[in-house]
């Protein structure tokens, strides 16, 4: 028994005349006939009572009926839920996030336009640091993710650059550099103790600074390495030291941290990055960057 046998028992059945369904189907009324009659034997139950003027069900027809609409239906809608999975409209996909990353004001906003469009693509989320959002790509348990600086380069990953910001001094309302007005300079920054997220979450952005300070003849001095920039934020609220983050992270902690421009912005810019695999870009992934690229097209546009 196949789908098509099921499609010509519907057919007779609803138009109650073997050459009618025939004509319905486009086949020949012989072929059709010997369809059902190898039908009936394989289900051992005769479907239909033959009379001149055409067909009628018989009791284990009319039950038979019932069951192969019901068939019929679920291969229906599996066929349109296939086709909406094609064309990216249907799926889930795993999206890790940096802690920097979630807080510029593009990432919820992307991922919430996302949901508004398609609510049929199922978003599962989860926040890392960049490395491990690197990690976990290669090994096929993400999708795509938003970092900063990419930690490394993995072949067959793709690191897209959607906008840039530039990047801050933080410190504690109390700190001696708080109360300047204008852009600190790297300089500024000599003899501070210094929040930096660890080599292995943000390496790049922590490499830069380093090779600022060194071009400008010092070792900052690092009092403490940590997993991700929310931390090095919550340490500079107790007072622990100051860091340097992007712009968009400003609104941590207004009660206990000032942010003050970096003269040397322009050199230390922050990008905010979209990653996936090159040869897993299809289905809602593919939704989800199409639409990722073109709202930072529309945020970037002047």
């Amino acid at each position: 028994m196949d789908l098509r046998h099921l499609r010509y028992f519907q057919a007779v059945a609803e138009a109650g005349h073997m050459t009618r369904a025939a004509a319905a189907l486009g086949i020949q009324q012989p072929p059709l006939s010997q369809q059902i009659k190898a039908l009936e034997a394989e289900l051992g139950l005769v479907l239909f009572h033959r009379h001149p003027k055409g067909v009628a069900l018989t009791e284990g027809g009319r039950a038979f009926l019932i069951e192969t609409r019901r068939l019929l239906q679920d291969v229906e809608a599996m066929r349109e839920r296939m086709a909406r999975v094609a064309s990216g409209r249907l799926g889930t996909v795993n999206v890790g996030f940096t802690s920097s990353a979630a807080a510029h004001r593009f990432t919820p906003a992307a991922l919430r336009a996302c949901r508004s469009r398609y609510p049929d693509i199922e978003l599962v989320l989860s926040e890392n640091n960049a490395a491990e959002i690197t990690e976990a790509l290669v090994a096929e348990r993400l999708h795509c993710g938003f970092l900063r600086v990419p930690v490394a380069l993995p072949e067959g990953l793709v690191f897209e650059t959607l906008l840039r910001e530039p990047v801050v001094v933080a410190m504690a309302l109390d700190h001696p550099l708080a109360a300047a007005t204008a852009p600190i300079a790297l300089a500024q920054l000599r003899d501070q103790n210094l929040i930096l997220a660890r080599r292995p979450g943000a390496p790049g952005l922590y490499a830069n600074l380093l090779a600022l300070c060194e071009a400008q003849g010092f070792h900052p001095r690092v009092v403490a390495e940590v997993d991700r920039m929310m931390t090095n934020l919550n340490l500079v609220a107790a007072g622990a030291g100051i860091t340097v983050v992007p712009a968009s992270m400003r609104g941590a902690h207004p009660d206990a941290i000032v942010y003050r421009p970096l003269l040397e912005g322009a050199q230390l810019e922050a990008p905010l990055t979209l990653v996936y695999r090159q040869h897993d870009c299809t289905g809602a992934t593919a939704t989800l960057i199409a639409l990722v690229r073109q709202i930072a097209a529309q945020q970037a546009a002047p």
